[in-house]
């Protein structure tokens, strides 16, 4: 609940000088890789996310909450993301959102570098720092609205959030591509 009760306010409690944008559905995903067998890699996706996030750049401070909706997980293969659903591993059912939650916003220059939070993945959270790979904002080309968007990676470790099943044929760490974009509110 604590968790919930975070996400809230950080979607709604804004500084006076903060910016407030919408993620924008249509571009807004987060992408995974794993090892597979030591031989190939395992990608696939989820999404779109939902989420909120304030901006502030001048004074180098940002919020933002995301929801992400496990049963959207898409590797490509119906019977490799039903297995990847179940129990052992994702557990979509007891846990079908995942959280990102994050108030510290690390700008270098004047841009953005990265965005330290909070992950929480069937109902376990650890910390977490997306680096920016890029990031923007301008005018929208068609909207008549200020846009913002960009990539970002990071890693973790799945068994820090209890899936050990396939270990170690299955990597344990997994590289996340996390492409938002977001519409001024």
């Amino acid at each position: 609940m604590k968790l919930h009760a975070a996400l809230v306010c950080v979607m709604l409690c804004g500084g006076a000088a903060a910016t407030e944008y919408r993620l924008d559905p249509q571009h807004s995903f987060v992408h995974f890789e794993v090892l597979h067998f030591g031989t190939s890699t395992l990608r696939g996706r989820f999404g779109p996310l939902d989420g909120q996030a304030s901006l502030d750049a001048p004074a180098g401070r940002g919020r933002t909450g995301l929801r992400i909706p496990m049963a959207s997980l898409s590797t490509g293969l119906p019977v490799l993301d039903r297995r990847l659903r179940e129990a052992d591993l994702l557990a979509v059912d007891a846990y079908p959102e995942a959280y990102f939650v994050a108030e510290h916003f690390v700008f270098e220059d004047g841009a953005l570098r990265e965005v330290r939070g909070e992950v929480t993945l069937r109902g376990i959270s650890r910390p977490l720092t997306l680096r920016a790979l890029r990031f923007g904002c301008r005018p929208h080309p068609t909207l008549q609205r200020d846009w913002c968007g960009g990539d970002f990676e990071t890693e973790l470790r799945r068994s820090d959030f209890g899936m050990t099943f396939g270990l170690p044929l299955v990597a344990d760490r997994v590289r996340l591509l996390i492409e938002v974009e977001a519409l001024r509110e």
